[in-house]
């Protein structure tokens, strides 16, 4: 069994920045795509950020600018480096690994808060 451990949530003031990082508990050896996902109380869950075994990007509109992507395949991690924190940004925030099956691996989620 695969599990997605996620860290760096927490509570931070407007204008802030957090670094969330999600890491595999075993190998994953055929990764093709990390992403972010977050989901706010009364919403639907939306994509944030999302990673290619390219390189290759795509953000939500909200979220450009401010909010970086990134990853270590070595690692079998995930990074998302926010910056410039809204309220509107708070939300649990989940990761995802898709592979080049239809298998896909999801974290337990991590809750970030900004306060203004």
């Amino acid at each position: 069994q695969v599990q997605l451990v996620e860290s760096g949530g927490g509570l931070v003031q407007a204008g802030g920045s957090l670094r969330l990082s999600c890491a595999a508990s075993k190998s994953i050896f055929d990764i093709h795509a990390m992403g972010w996902y977050r989901q706010a109380p009364g919403k639907q869950r939306e994509l944030v950020a999302r990673i290619t075994s390219g390189i290759s990007t795509n953000y939500a509109d909200s979220v450009k600018g401010r909010f970086t992507i990134s990853r270590d395949n070595t690692k079998n991690t995930v990074y998302l480096q926010m910056n410039s924190l809204k309220p509107e940004d708070t939300a649990v925030y989940y990761c995802n690994f898709d592979t080049w099956t239809t298998r896909q691996y999801w974290g337990q989620g991590t809750q970030v808060t900004v306060s203004s």
